[in-house]
């Protein structure tokens, strides 16, 4: 096909299924052969058959078989769950052995002559158009009479083919790409740059995943331990609440929003403090255990010398519930604020046993 902006030629792959009685054949242009468009190429030819045939005989290509063997290949992942859904087996040919598929063999052959050989001069600037020509074309084919059989691919397939098919299943098979992951510190798998949680006890375990275009699941041990929509958002995760650790699900009673009438009942600067927190972090829920820190401070000191205390902070710019608690156990909370406050001075007074980082360099 050729690109509609450059005019510049696109070179696209020939599928082509045939069936093994009557030689009906299916053909379609697809973009590469990856596993994705291969298996919906296969998807297309059941439904263009209108039934499934007791077994699949493919190439050993990448797409369909993960070890190739000439005795035992191994089944693509995904490409088995497709045989799985629709009922019928995998038998790939030998490498090398073109006889073991001699009817596709042949059937490609028939699909470059009476059709590639037919739109090779015509110019179609999508693959639905370029499909939309061949269909055309394979109609033909497959009506042409056949002068070994005196019978048509379509009169023989409705003989001897289609009694022969299983029925489709009702819904039509949904391609998931498996990828083996590991589980993070974090209890998150981390799956096209998003991440995922699953229970925290499978910290450190390898699970596998299976992603669709619309979902998400993750398969531990052979059991499904978790579902999710499908997110395409970078870096951001997806968590649910019973997959984290109990100290974890506290965090989650609480907001940015709440924190803060929280510490509007202390006072505005206590307000003021615990905003400028979840501000100063990366994401706002990493403030919430030092804001709670610093709340809880009044049930010690009382609200009038925390906000006493978190007023002082604010002015020297400390952002951490360690420098609100020193605050308060060195009695600075008690002394009047300097009119001209260094814009950067030390809540904690450093003792001798601390080198500093001159020390290092």
């Amino acid at each position: 096909m050729f690109d509609p902006q450059t005019g510049e030629e696109i070179p696209v792959e020939l599928f082509v299924a045939v069936l093994g009685a009557s030689n009906f054949t299916f053909a379609e242009a697809t973009r590469t052969q990856q596993q994705g468009e291969w298996i919906a190429s296969h998807t297309r030819a059941l439904e263009f058959f209108g039934g499934v045939p007791g077994a699949v005989v493919p190439d050993q290509l990448r797409s369909a078989v993960s070890s190739p063997c000439r005795y035992e290949p191994e089944i693509a992942r995904a490409f088995a769950d497709w045989s799985a859904h629709y009922g019928t087996t995998v038998l790939p040919a030998r490498p090398a052995h073109p006889r073991d598929k001699a009817k596709v063999e042949v059937g490609v052959q028939v699909a470059e002559r009476w059709i590639v050989a037919r739109v090779r001069h015509e110019r179609h600037f999508s693959l639905d158009s370029l499909n939309t020509r061949m269909a055309e074309l394979l109609e033909e084919l497959n009506d042409r009479p056949m002068r070994l059989y005196g019978a048509s691919r379509r009169q023989l397939f409705e003989r001897l083919d289609r009694p022969a098919l299983r029925p489709l299943p009702v819904e039509r098979f949904v391609f998931g790409e498996w990828k083996i992951v590991r589980v993070n510190i974090d209890y998150h798998v981390e799956l096209d740059h998003h991440y995922y949680s699953v229970h925290h006890s499978l910290v450190g375990e390898q699970v596998d995943a299976r992603l669709t275009a619309t979902t998400v699941e993750i398969f531990h041990k052979s059991q499904r331990v978790a579902a999710y929509p499908r997110s395409y958002v970078r870096g951001r995760h997806t968590t649910t609440p019973d997959h984290m650790p109990r100290a974890h699900q506290k965090h989650l009673e609480w907001s940015p929003s709440r924190l803060a009438r929280w510490a509007a009942t202390v006072g505005p600067q206590t307000e003021t403090l615990v905003r400028a927190i979840m501000e100063d972090r990366p994401h706002p829920e990493q403030g919430y255990r030092s804001c709670l820190g610093i709340l809880r401070l009044g049930h010690r000191y009382g609200d009038g010398r925390l906000e006493a205390a978190c007023a002082r902070a604010v002015v020297v710019r400390a952002r951490s519930y360690r420098h609100v608690e020193s605050i308060l156990k060195n009695g600075l909370d008690r002394a009047p604020l300097p009119d001209d406050a260094p814009s950067a001075e030390p809540a904690v007074r450093l003792q001798g046993h601390i080198r500093g980082r001159d020390y290092y360099s």
